[in-house]
């Protein structure tokens, strides 16, 4: 079975030439598998077959299905259908989901927006507008109500944006009109734009019901915290008639438990039960309050299609009408240059989810493109009211992505606020790509001529000759405009270069090693740092592997730092020797996954948190939750387009390595004595 694409949930401008705009139907996701032989198969998203339950669309499809020459597969959305024949809410298809089989009726349809397959011949690496057309060729005229093709506008979305407004659609999906299908992954190429508050919710428990009421008073619903606590966020006893009350109280009963399953318990105005944390509902509401909880929630019915232990608080995102340009599509449209300017609104009060960049930094997005879209020279104007010279925004650095400097500028602006602070103090080493990441680079450790108000500092360990010492936003954008991709800092500060403040563990695959493989590594070391009582802060590297980093006492030596994480990379390695391995020689790894300690040597580096990197897609260096790494991901999820959004909803991850005051050494001594790592090659008796 094919998986679908899913939309992240990110901002996006309504008035962009790279962009497609459909409606975001407020349904059930289904993929329609149709062979006028072999008949048709609809499956939910989580892989739930839906064909019975929705007999008049399987129907109206293998009818259609008679005049294919070859089998296909479509992407769409089972809707419901007002009075109108208009496609309305989630809730009146409640009584379809929770049966093996219905009886047929008109108040369904299937609406397509993508085809996958068709034949023999597989369309997802094909670019959205190239696939759109062949379903258009196929899929516009069926002759048939219950099976549609969904409105789409390209380049400007505002008309759709007010009838959904007009209508109560639930949203919009931004999509770039180049992108592929990516199935099972959930990318920036394709937006969701919520326009109600709608999300789906577990449910914790039910409270006693009052006076005439029946069943149940109300449901205790909660979301997933990243540390994989269910968080109790308010309740709900609207939304019900006396059928639905009976049915879910018929579903709560068999799970009830005397655990209450939120952190804390909450309090309720009526006696609680507790149940399982194995039900979801999908929910509406006004807004989040201050105190996370949900204002005004009413119920539209239960969900079979999500996964309880994937519902998280989703920031709602505000739609505006003109936002940062998309770029990096490889798609222009006909009145469009690289670089044209579409202006951010300037707002003091921004809502969760938007992602202007700090207030003094925004109108540098607007001066940056503008400068690009002139393909000039151009002059910033900082926040400090000094000036910084920007050259060649346009040179394409990420070929793979059709990515430029220019992209790289606004993705540093937009993360200034988490990145400086993971670089501040620290000298940097520069790896330069002047001619974008498949050309030539190299190296520069040290500096002479520099711009006034970028810090350099003549380090007392090093040669003394001047380094670039990170930390403030002219000296980020003048790296980046040296064509240094990456953020690469030392391990320790310039007012103690000596000492470590914290070690890290590179976990690199050889060639042809999945990055499946990585995740089990980082979860051996994870597992083994928790043994320790030691805190781990793991990252992508954005390009190959993962880095785990861990916070040292302060003045503690290079030395010490190294042959901690050589005991723990060894130990890992010994465990499992067919996965992990700590050989130098590339030929010695073999299919393994490399446990590199030796990136713990004053004066080496690894890329900084929230760093871009020279990869082919244009990857950053993401401080991750181990939740993350034990539900598994992809490293391709996190990128210069993708990241900005993100930070937006986790925060900044990497914090929790800066309060921390580092690992009790003197375990470290008694662990390696324990695990027979004590003696291990170099160390002395």
């Amino acid at each position: 079975m094919i998986q679908p694409m899913l939309a992240s949930l990110m901002d996006a401008p309504l008035d962009d030439p790279a962009l497609i705009y459909e409606p975001k139907y407020d349904g059930i996701r289904a993929i329609a598998e149709i062979d006028a032989k072999r008949g048709v198969t609809l499956r939910s998203r989580l892989g739930n077959e839906k064909t019975h339950q929705f007999p008049e669309i399987t129907s109206a499809l293998q009818k259609w299905a008679r005049k294919l020459k070859e089998p296909v597969v479509l992407d769409g959305e089972i809707v419901a259908l007002d009075s109108k024949g208009e496609p309305t809410g989630f809730q009146q298809l409640q009584g379809r989901i929770h049966v093996a089989s219905a009886a047929p009726s008109d108040n369904v349809a299937f609406i397509a927006f993508d085809v996958l397959v068709r034949g023999r011949s597989d369309l997802r690496d094909l670019p959205l507008v190239e696939r759109r057309a062949i379903l258009e060729r196929l899929f516009g005229r069926t002759g048939s109500p219950l099976l549609r093709i969904s409105a789409m506008e390209r380049g400007d979305g505002r008309a759709l944006y007010k009838e959904a407004l007009d209508h109560g659609w639930e949203g919009l999906i931004a999509k770039r009109a180049d992108s592929q299908y990516k199935s099972g992954k959930r990318t920036p190429d394709w937006r969701k734009l919520k326009i109600v508050h709608e999300q789906e919710f577990v449910i914790g428990g039910w409270t006693e019901p009052r006076q005439t009421r029946t069943c149940f008073g109300a449901l205790l619903l909660g979301v997933y915290d990243e540390n994989g606590n269910l968080i109790y966020v308010g309740h709900t006893g609207t939304g019900f008639n006396e059928k639905e009350l009976a049915r879910v109280m018929k579903l709560l009963k068999p799970r009830e438990t005397k655990e209450c399953p939120f952190r804390g318990r909450p309090k309720t105005n009526e006696r609680a039960h507790w149940v399982r944390p194995e039900l979801v509902a999908q929910i509406k509401f006004t807004e989040w309050t201050a105190d996370g909880r949900l204002r005004h929630p009413v119920y539209l019915g239960l969900r079979d299609d999500k996964k309880p232990t994937e519902v998280r608080r989703e920031e709602h995102l505000r739609v505006r009408s003109s936002g940062f340009r998309v770029r990096g599509s490889g798609v222009r449209g006909s009145n469009s240059e690289p670089g044209t300017k579409n202006q951010e609104p300037r707002t003091k009060n921004r809502e969760p989810g938007t992602r202007n960049p700090e207030p003094g930094l925004d109108h540098l997005i607007d001066e940056l493109n503008a400068i690009e879209g002139s393909r000039r020279d151009g002059v910033l104007t900082l926040p400090d009211g000094d000036r910084f010279t920007v050259t060649n925004l346009h040179k394409v650095f990420w070929p793979a992505r059709k990515l430029t400097k220019g992209d790289l500028f606004r993705y540093y602006v937009r993360v200034a606020p988490f990145i400086l602070p993971a670089v501040a103090d620290r000298p940097l080493v520069m790896k330069r790509y002047p001619n974008g990441v498949t050309g030539k680079w190299f190296y520069q450790h040290r500096v002479e001529d520099v711009p006034a108000g970028v810090r350099t500092e003549v380090v007392s360990v090093a040669e003394r000759r001047p380094q670039i010492i990170g930390g403030t936003l002219k000296t980020l954008l003048y790296t980046a405009q040296l064509a240094a991709i990456s953020q690469d800092p030392w391990f320790s500060r310039v007012q103690h270069a000596q000492f470590a403040d914290y070690v890290a563990l590179d976990l690199d695959p050889s060639e042809g090693v999945p990055f499946a493989r990585v995740l089990d590594v980082a979860r051996w070391v994870h597992d083994e740092l928790e043994t320790l009582g030691a805190l781990g802060v793991p990252k992508t590297s954005g390009a190959s592997g993962l880095h785990v980093y861990v916070p040292l006492p302060a003045g503690t030596p290079y030395d010490a730092g190294l042959l901690f994480c050589q005991i723990v990379a060894t130990v890992v390695a010994q465990k499992h020797p067919k996965v992990a391995t700590v050989e130098r020689s590339v030929r010695a790894r073999g299919k393994r996954v490399y446990v590199d300690f030796m990136q713990n040597v004053l004066g080496k580096t690894l890329a900084a948190a929230y760093s871009a990197r020279a990869s082919d897609y244009a990857g950053v260096s993401t401080p991750l939750s181990w939740r993350e790494i034990d539900e598994g991901l992809e490293r391709e999820d996190f990128t210069i387009e993708s990241v900005p959004g993100r930070l937006t909803k986790v925060g900044d991850l990497w914090g929790e390595l800066r309060k921390s005051k580092g690992i009790d050494l003197a375990r470290v001594t008694r662990y390696a004595e324990r695990t027979g790592s004590g003696r291990l090659k170099g160390e002395t008796s």
